[in-house]
């Protein structure tokens, strides 16, 4: 009677993909919560420096993204996810040492201590050199990190087509990419008070280590799910129901036997140039507001990293609200009788409005920093439900074989716009400060936050048409 009933086991799979996405998230944001307060009074570093470093990892994430899926296909999900959160929480771990690492470069000390390195390098009087050897160890570190958080995603999105039907993947995708907003929600109300208590050092150690730790459940946990005994007949039938009804799914061979399709033969479909160009445009937005906008409090708000935990903490608990982006595009199969894809670029032509708000971020910033608080968190929760939707068209689209290059691609890509987005913003905001630059009304570093803003606000909808025109309708690939 019991296999009559279907199982949820594919759902703790979804979890273990939602807490290594909470993870990856909370990696990436220890550098942009402590290099105000903590790092650039150390190191001497300006917008620009820490806009090369943010600017150089997107770009590493970039190229990473590009090989991840491609090695998430050849390892398989299990193996390929391991790899991936061992090497970036090596990378996070490494920064703490990068102090240390500058101290024993320019004064020859290398047993010297966290507390040590900081006693050694204040007293170098070549501040050119220490904010030149700081900044190329942190993006030695950046790289580690981007390399192995370049397969959280590909194996991800591999991992739900593995455990769950095409009807599914938006809600299952979008949970699991909550992770991202969960990590960056409890990045402020964490990171700064450990670095306050205990070092910036310590923050990236303590935050890196947590990947490890799940790497000892996964190991225990995945398999796949026609072999997983905690997965019965019932719901490895509802998991497979694409497989039985959709005669245009033809990947029913065992993983290893499948051939692996090529990059060349990938960029041979719109529907591949389409999910790149619609993250190139709008990856980079959701990556400015998470590493920027703790120094956009400080710059126009003055706040130190304690002071804005709270507005962090609300702007990111405003994006949950991106798990809509999962229920909507269902609410539009079920009740609507849409196709998946269908259903999927009209749900994101409406989150595509929303980032629009981010043109009055500034205006109405005036009255009270909580109205730009509140709007990037809606553009953010926008981006979510977003990025939940145009991952899940990989799926819709191309088979299972094919899954982790394609969003691999399609990370390299928002990894390019992220690296413009970031490297443009580092240099526009010294030189907005510098010269006291007037635009629409704003001076100064607010004038130059005001231009990005502007930028974010108009990237979904641009995006949206592009991705439309290239595939105006479903197009599943049955050649590969």
């Amino acid at each position: 009677m019991g296999q009559n009933k279907i199982g949820n086991f594919r759902w703790t799979i979804c979890a273990m993909l939602f807490f290594a996405t909470t993870i990856n998230y909370l990696d990436r944001q220890v550098l942009s919560l402590t290099w105000k307060d903590f790092i650039a009074p150390e190191f001497h570093w300006t917008n620009n420096d820490y806009g090369n470093i943010t600017a150089l990892f997107s770009i590493f994430y970039a190229v990473s993204m590009l090989f991840a899926g491609r090695f998430v296909d050849k390892l398989d999900t299990k193996k390929g996810f391991l790899w991936a959160i061992g090497v970036w929480s090596i990378g996070a771990c490494l920064h703490a040492f990068c102090g240390i690492g500058t101290s024993a470069i320019l004064t020859g000390k290398w047993l010297v201590g966290f507390e040590g390195a900081k006693e050694s390098i204040a007293m170098v009087d070549n501040t050119a050199m220490v904010i030149t050897v700081s900044v190329t160890l942190f993006i030695f570190a950046r790289l580690i990190l981007a390399f192995g958080e370049a397969g959280n995603f590909p194996a991800a999105i591999k991992a739900t087509a593995e455990y769950f039907p095409k009807k599914d993947r938006a809600l299952s995708t979008s949970i699991f990419n909550a992770g991202a907003t969960v990590g960056a929600l409890a990045a402020p109300i964490t990171i700064p008070f450990i670095a306050k208590a205990w070092g910036w050092e310590m923050s990236f150690i303590i935050i890196g280590a947590l990947g490890f730790i799940w790497m000892g459940f996964w190991t225990l946990i995945y398999r796949k799910p026609e072999v997983h005994p905690r997965v019965n007949a019932a719901e490895l039938a509802y998991i497979q129901q694409d497989i039985v009804y959709d005669s245009t799914i033809v990947e029913v061979l065992p993983f290893d036997k499948e051939r692996k399709v090529t990059f060349k033969e990938c960029f041979r479909y719109k529907q591949t140039w389409a999910f790149a160009f619609g993250k190139f445009m709008t990856d980079g937005v959701w990556w400015f507001f998470l590493f920027w906008t703790p120094a956009y409090l400080s710059s126009v708000y003055g706040m130190d990293s304690t002071q804005s935990a709270l507005p962090l903490f609300v702007l990111y608990m405003i994006t949950l609200l991106s798990i809509i982006g999962g229920w909507l595009p269902s609410y539009f199969v079920d009740k609507k009788g849409m196709d998946p894809y269908a259903s999927r670029m009209k749900a994101m032509l409406i989150f595509a409005f929303f980032p629009l708000l981010a043109l009055l971020a500034q205006p109405l910033g005036q009255i009270t920093y909580w109205i730009p608080v509140i709007i990037i968190g809606i553009a953010g929760a926008a981006h979510q439900a977003w990025s939940a939707n145009i991952f899940s068209t990989v799926g819709d689209m191309f088979p299972k074989k094919a899954i982790a290059t394609i969003t691999g691609i399609g990370g390299m890509a928002g990894g390019i716009g992220s690296f413009f987005i970031n490297k443009s913003s580092g240099v526009l905001f010294d030189y907005a400060g510098q010269t006291q630059m007037i635009f629409m009304g704003f001076k100064g570093e607010e004038a130059g936050y005001f231009i990005i803003f502007s930028i974010c606000a108009v990237s979904y909808l641009i995006g949206w048409v592009v991705m439309n025109s290239l595939v105006p309708k479903y197009k599943p690939i049955t050649d590969l």
